[in-house]
């Protein structure tokens, strides 16, 4: 997995401000060492300045070894010097003797000047930039990287997430080191210095963009680990809205909809929190397990939470739903023509309904005294399929029309009005089948 180039071209940043002489010099007592100091302190400077990076290192070490207390400055311009020498060395081994260096000359200015937070980020850096690839040496740089993020509760450079999150990726590669629930945990993590980051002004679109690349190049998650490994985590602590939301995260960006976990999460959500969104979601997931008297009031409380007409148009459509399921037919056409009336792209699957609901009536409307009055539902109900641009249905209500005979045996014509009656309750013009 490669970070995006960008993180090579961190370090002066990482470092400007940073290399200047520092005020507290202790000169060693004796004259001679002391002139001695002084005649090296200003050669390896002198080489630092012109760029000269490896010769700089033969004087700066007499001073790191013999006076490793002479001045704070001696370990930040060491970074700059022994990172300069590694990167002008052809000679591997060298570089890599260089490169120690620089997480040595880190170490021993913690010892002595106990202030981590200044520097532990530059020194995690560097420690990505040299030992990426190091199977033994990256979980040290990740210790760095988590102490930084502890001390400083934020990292001033976003781009530095990703670095980290990369050494997680090639630590689990190189070293099985971590459970998925961990990688999840640091990836949470890191999400939230990046949130901050964001908060702050900064640009993390990059950054961001890594850390879920990596995620899904880990191929640790898919639909079984949502169920089987954070669903018990939800099931064992129901309240707990923190598992909840990555349950929910996670299912919505894997498409697994159809899980127990993710219908608890939603619950859970929805009852705490609730959206247009989470509630729609959760009462068409009720609907499509069959339950739909617990989808209901949460369709309910969805119109309450719609921001338009055309949301408020398709909670209507599923109430509709809802309503011819529970056998509620007046209430489900008044459903449906409200979703029609607020969302016109509803209208063919609003008035479709309406023609299933009038033609399911023939039984319970009919009153055995008049086959035209009886079969005047089925006119109805074209009328409403006429509405819906539904051919077949208009073809199936007109094949139960009265006949021609019917109508005269009754002393009636074709179009007159009559009234279906029953709870339909419309006036329609009689006409016959053939």
């Amino acid at each position: 997995m490669k970070i995006k180039s960008t993180l090579l071209g961190l370090g002066a940043m990482l470092l400007a401000g940073l290399v200047q002489a520092q005020d507290g010099w202790n000169w060693p007592a004796d004259a001679a060492q002391e002139a001695k100091a002084r005649e090296l302190n200003a050669a390896y400077v002198d080489y630092m300045k012109s760029e000269q990076f490896v010769e700089a290192t033969k004087p700066l070490n007499w001073l790191l070894v013999n006076t490793p207390e002479l001045n704070e400055s001696i370990y930040i311009n060491g970074v700059t010097v022994y990172k300069g020498a590694a990167d002008k060395t052809a000679d591997e081994a060298k570089k890599a003797v260089y490169q120690d260096s620089v997480m040595s000359i880190y170490e021993k200015r913690g010892s002595l000047y106990n202030n981590e937070a200044k520097w532990i980020e530059n020194k995690a850096y560097f420690g990505y930039l040299f030992f990426k690839s190091d199977k033994d040496k990256i979980p040290g740089v990740i210790e760095d990287f988590e102490k930084a993020f502890e001390l400083n509760g934020n990292v001033s450079l976003p781009t530095l997430v990703g670095a980290y999150f990369d050494l997680i990726y090639r630590n689990n590669a190189y070293n099985q080191a971590y459970t998925g629930e961990q990688v999840l945990a640091k990836y949470e993590m890191a999400n939230g210095l990046l949130n901050k980051a964001e908060a702050e002004g900064k640009d993390v679109s990059s950054p961001r963009s890594t850390l879920e690349q990596i995620l899904v190049n880990m191929e640790l998650i898919d639909c079984d680990f949502i169920e089987n490994t954070m669903g018990p985590k939800l099931a064992a602590d129901p309240t707990n809205i923190d598992v909840a939301n990555q349950i929910f995260k996670y299912s919505v960006q894997y498409k697994c909809y159809s899980s127990n976990s993710f219908l608890a999460a939603l619950e859970l959500i929805d009852s705490n929190n609730p959206t247009f969104a989470t509630s729609q979601v959760r009462a068409m997931r009720y609907m499509s397990g069959g339950d739909f008297e617990k989808a209901q009031p949460v369709l309910e409380k969805a119109l309450t939470l719609a921001e338009n007409d055309k949301q408020k148009g398709e909670i209507h459509m599923e109430l509709a739903k809802v309503h011819t399921k529970a056998g509620r037919k007046s209430q489900a056409r008044n459903s449906a023509k409200e979703a029609a009336g607020l969302n016109p792209e509803l209208t063919a699957s609003a008035y479709s309904l309406i023609g299933d609901l009038y033609m399911s009536s023939f039984n319970e409307c009919k009153g055995g005294e008049s086959r035209a009055k009886d079969h005047s539902v089925y006119i109805a109900a074209y009328g409403a399929y006429q509405k819906a641009g539904d051919s077949k249905g208009m073809g199936e209500a007109r094949a139960r029309f009265p006949s021609k005979e019917e109508l005269f045996t009754e002393g009636l014509q074709a179009g007159a009005s009559m009234s279906t009656g029953c709870w339909i309750g419309e006036t329609v013009t009689l006409a016959t089948r053939d």
